[in-house]
């Protein structure tokens, strides 16, 4: 399989669900659309943002068969395949490209904390069980599982790795990948915290896989957009340095806290957290919305600024 390079603003959809806390399928599609309306490159569901650890095995089955039938061909649509082990890992992939998932994103399965050797031989079996193209997240903070930049390079002959995204603080670590040229799109996390943004765009990286595109997709688009000439350079430096009071808010809470709390009030179908996790209220969730006006973007997307007491 070649490897068809990626490119701009892969961003990880949150999962919205019904006043019942069943998964809304029709706020699915209402986010599928925003995005392909507002630059977005492709979406990942089912990643951290997307609350995958508290999802059934049954409904995050369900949410692949009916996202999937979403397509229409103008996004690419990842979801995120992540089991507790080798052999569920493999058997949500192999669900993913029997429904029609255009790829899949796997991390180290959480909380066993692997050696590395043990996480790379996890994602060369995961590789050679499907031709699906897939993505690597390399994601300690949340899996207590590194790789280092020689298992990534490694791992990343296989023909079926096409995207890395990294989120660790690791500026040398991105650059080591780039550098290997092994033909996978290397993309890192938006948070402001980890500063990988700045130096994995100007290092040549293809883009960023990231959580405040829900709610600012064209600007997470421009911040995503490789640089090609000095126009580029410059215009990334403008949306980059414009966006950091929105980048800091949805990385204030654990993720998806803060975002999903903000596209409540802002009257975005999204539902609400699932327990144990509980939304923001009162002053935290003002300033966000503070900062989606100084920043004009209730104006840009049409949003319907809910006053607080009505999104608790």
């Amino acid at each position: 399989m070649s490897k068809k390079l990626m490119t701009g603003s892969f961003v990880a959809l949150i999962t919205p669900f019904n006043k019942d806390g069943s998964v809304d399928f029709a706020a699915f599609r209402s986010l599928l659309k925003f995005h392909e309306d507002n630059g977005t490159s492709a979406v990942l569901i089912m990643g951290s943002t997307g609350e995958v650890s508290m999802l059934s095995p049954e409904e995050r089955k369900k949410i692949i068969a009916e996202c999937a039938k979403m397509k229409s061909g103008k996004m690419p649509v990842f979801f995120g395949c992540t089991g507790n082990n080798t052999e569920s890992t493999i058997d949500y992939i192999k669900f993913a490209k029997d429904n029609g998932a255009d790829g899949a994103i796997v991390a180290a399965p959480a909380y066993i904390c692997a050696p590395e050797a043990d996480i790379e031989k996890f994602f060369l079996d995961v590789a050679d069980a499907t031709d699906l193209p897939l993505g690597i997240y390399n994601n300690p903070p949340r899996v207590k599982s590194d790789l280092h930049w020689d298992n990534l390079i490694r791992i990343f002959k296989h023909p079926n790795y096409v995207v890395h995204k990294e989120s660790t603080g690791r500026v040398g670590q991105v650059a080591q990948v780039l550098a290997a040229n092994t033909g996978v799109a290397v993309m890192c996390c938006d948070s402001p915290n980890l500063g990988l943004v700045v130096p994995t765009m100007s290092l040549g990286g293809h883009g960023t896989a990231n959580m405040t595109g829900n709610v600012a997709p064209g600007e997470l688009a421009t911040i995503s957009t490789p640089w090609k000439s000095y126009a580029e350079a410059e215009g990334f430096k403008k949306a980059y340095l414009g966006l950091l009071p929105m980048l800091h808010y949805t990385y204030s809470a654990i993720n998806p806290v803060a975002v999903k709390s903000l596209m409540k009030v802002l009257g975005m179908p999204s539902g609400d957290l699932r327990r144990p996790l509980t939304g923001l209220e009162g002053e935290a969730l003002a300033k966000g919305v503070r900062i989606v006006q100084e920043l004009g973007l209730d104006k840009k997307y049409g949003y319907n600024v809910k006053p607080l007491s009505a999104a608790a």
